[in-house]
């Protein structure tokens, strides 16, 4: 096999070489150790060009009929991919066969992936128009607990959907900023200044 790290940029992370993929496929179902579905695995892999659909398509095919990779139904009745345990150790063991680039490439867009999935579940958001302007409206929960529930004015319909974007693109940030912002602001302190009569 190649030595991709000689030949790779951040720019090029396609691969073309199926038992490469194969061993890519199984070292991210290793760290991602959660269970995945065929569409969730499918879109994570070929996110951002780090494998050409068609050679994802033959490698997951080839794993799953030499039982590498199983189908399995999990408990809310979807099926998931679930590895082997000499997948695992290969996974373990050849991963070094794959520059660090394409497997941070994937983690990450599969970390990405399972975030938005999260957000998607636990925040809501919607941009109302009002009399003047617009009103950005994020609310956030865990569970049964509601995290935040804020309200925001934007003077028109871009800015206020710019805002909603960036708050839903990574609300935990969001909050946490708030809850610095809040828990650092003090007492209003005025500074009296004398006027010249």
């Amino acid at each position: 096999m190649a030595n991709y790290d000689n030949f790779m940029t951040p720019n090029m992370l396609s691969l073309d070489d199926a038992y490469a993929v194969k061993i890519l496929i199984c070292y991210f179902l290793r760290q991602i150790n959660r269970p995945i579905t065929p569409d969730q695995l499918t879109e994570i892999a070929t996110d951002d060009g780090i494998i050409n659909y068609f050679v994802f398509m033959e490698a997951m095919n080839q794993l799953l009929e030499a039982k590498t990779v199983t189908l399995e139904k999990q408990d809310d009745g979807e099926d998931a991919y679930v590895l082997s345990e000499l997948a695992k150790l290969g996974a373990d063991e050849f991963k070094r066969m794959l520059p660090k680039i394409l497997r941070d490439k994937i983690l990450s867009s599969g970390l990405r992936f399972f975030a938005k999935l999260k957000n998607e579940n636990n925040v809501d958001s919607y941009v109302t128009e009002m009399e003047r302007g617009y009103a950005v409206g994020v609310r956030c929960t865990d569970g049964p607990f509601v995290l935040m529930d804020l309200k925001l004015y934007a003077p028109d319909r871009e800015q206020a959907e710019l805002l909603q974007d960036k708050i839903v693109k990574n609300p935990a940030d969001f909050y946490a900023k708030v809850l610095d912002f809040a828990l650092e602001n003090e007492d209003y302190k005025p500074e009296p200044k004398e006027v010249e009569l």
